[in-house]
């Protein structure tokens, strides 16, 4: 009698600011369950909730600076299980000023043990700025004994110095994608595109095949 093989078990942990990065999980979620994996996520939830848009540009210019110092945002405790046996974890979150989002270095900080001897595969989203966060994550992993992956990496589309002006100030509370002045012409929509997402849930169910058997493969684990 053939025993069969259990589902590989992947937990998603992740922050969404804007609501990007949560969509991108959701897809890679949806083609790790279609593959046959068993899958659990969770958003990162901080103890004050942070408002998007900010509201000013002001505002905006105060969390670009505490971000860039790796402020920490204090976090509720996951619902996960640090202790469960995860076949992989996969940390998702956009770039905060070149670095994680404050609530994932709170994240790192309070709850190592979701790392610790463990593959972790870094997803993240942001405007292009994302090697100094990767560097960073990776760093922090192989101190916690984890086995860093990646990073794969969802950069919007729009090409500088658009791109930065454009998420600057929807931030802030204003929609340059909206506007027919001459920013409009130039920053047409905020965030990322059906493609990318159609390619995080083809990643799902690639990650979920090679997991299947107890791999994970360098061209899933790849820089961009």
């Amino acid at each position: 009698m053939t025993v069969p093989t259990p589902p590989a078990r992947i937990l998603i942990l992740y922050y969404s600011y804007s609501g990007q990065s949560a969509v991108l999980v959701r897809r890679l979620a949806a083609g790790l369950a279609d593959g046959g994996a068993e899958v659990h996520w969770e958003r990162i939830q901080p103890r004050r909730a942070l408002r998007f848009p900010l509201g000013s540009i002001f505002k905006t210019f105060a969390l670009m600076l505490i971000t860039l110092f790796r402020v920490r945002f204090a976090i509720q405790p996951p619902a996960a299980d640090p202790d469960d046996p995860w076949d992989l974890v996969v940390l998702a979150g956009p770039t905060w000023s070149w670095n994680p989002s404050g609530p994932v270095l709170a994240l790192l900080d309070e709850y190592p043990g979701f790392f610790r001897s463990r593959p972790v595969l870094a997803m993240i989203s942001c405007r292009g700025y994302w090697s100094s966060h990767w560097r960073y994550l990776e760093k922090r992993l192989a101190k916690m004994a984890a086995i860093p992956c990646g990073p794969v990496v969802f950069d919007h589309p729009q090409s500088e110095p658009w791109r930065t002006i454009g998420v600057f100030l929807k931030i802030a509370g204003i929609a340059p994608e909206r506007s027919s002045s001459f920013l409009g012409r130039f920053y047409r929509r905020f965030g990322h595109t059906k493609e990318q997402f159609d390619e995080a849930y083809q990643l799902g169910r690639e990650l979920a095949a090679n997991l299947a058997r107890k791999t994970i493969p360098a061209d899933l684990c790849r820089r961009p």
